[in-house]
C-alpha cells in the first residue's frame, strides 16, 4: 500500500473523528443551557453537526474498506487517486454541511461532495473487482 492512500485513510479517519467530536461539542453547549439534546428544526447548529457525522459515518468506513482491498490487490498509482479523490469529496461535503444555514437548502460544495461520494464509492467497487 503507497503512502499516499495510507495518509488519505488517516486523513479520513481524523475528518470522521473531528465531525464528531463537532457533535459531543454542540451537545455540551447545549447541554450547560438545558436545552434540547434532540432537535429536529434543519437549521439548528447541533442537528446539522449531527447529520454531518453521520453521512461521514455512513461512507467514510466503506471507502477505507474499498481502498484497502483495492490496495491489497493492486498497486496502481489508480487506487491513490481514488484516496485522493476519497477525501476530497468527504472534506467538501463536510465543509458544505457545516457551513449550511439549513439542512433544507444545498449548497454547491454539499452537492459536489454527494455526487463526488457517489462516483467515487461506485469507482472503488467496481475497481475491486476488476483488480481480482
Amino acid at each position: 500500500m503507497s503512502t499516499v492512500t495510507i495518509v488519505c485513510i488517516a486523513l479520513m479517519g481524523v475528518l470522521l473523528f473531528l465531525l464528531g467530536a463537532n457533535v459531543t461539542r454542540h451537545r455540551a453547549i447545549r447541554g450547560s443551557n438545558g436545552g434540547n439534546q434532540a432537535p429536529t428544526d434543519p437549521a439548528d447548529r447541533l442537528l446539522i453537526a449531527i447529520r454531518a457525522h453521520g453521512n461521514a459515518a455512513e461512507y467514510i468506513p466503506t471507502m477505507i474498506v474499498l481502498l484497502l482491498v483495492c490496495s491489497t490487490l493492486s498497486g496502481s498509482w489508480w487506487v491513490d487517486a481514488l484516496a485522493i479523490a476519497a477525501f476530497a469529496v468527504r472534506a467538501l461535503h463536510a465543509v458544505g454541511m457545516l457551513t449550511a444555514e439549513t439542512l433544507a437548502e444545498h449548497g454547491p460544495l454539499r452537492d459536489l461532495g454527494a455526487l463526488g461520494t457517489y462516483l467515487v464509492g461506485i469507482t472503488l467497487g467496481v475497481s475491486a473487482v476488476v483488480f481480482i
